[in-house]
């Protein structure tokens, strides 16, 4: 299987509707060549319990991530940026051929803030 056709069984897919908004990301992890990495990327979509972004490295299925997301604080809540877990559970080519688009599924805390879609 390539990593442009990769993705999870219909079972393990989505269970949130995720929405299109772009925030800055920060994901750190190792690629498939074993190099660490930190990309500024941002989000293609965003839900509770997991995200879409596009990335220049080589990443597949099951590939463990640390995600930041900053976040502006509210009156309800000082927080300046959301950090969490994450395993990619889809991959798809992106907008040139050095593109990926991966989803992840958080497996640490989950997103808990939300967002109007940006295609409303």
């Amino acid at each position: 299987m390539t990593a442009a056709s990769a993705s999870t069984p219909a079972l393990e897919r989505r269970r949130e509707r995720r929405v299109p908004v772009h925030l800055p990301i920060v994901v750190r992890g190792t690629d498939l060549t074993g190099i660490s990495f930190e990309e500024h990327t941002s989000c293609e979509n965003l839900c509770r319990g997991g995200a879409a972004f596009a990335t220049r490295y080589s990443l597949t299925l099951g590939i463990h991530l640390e995600i930041r997301i900053p976040v502006v604080s509210t009156a309800i809540s000082n927080d300046k940026e959301f950090s969490t877990q994450g395993r990619i559970v889809h991959v798809k080519k992106g907008r040139d051929q050095h593109e990926l688009i991966v989803g992840v599924e958080f497996t640490g805390p989950r997103f808990n803030r939300m967002f109007v879609s940006e295609t409303t």
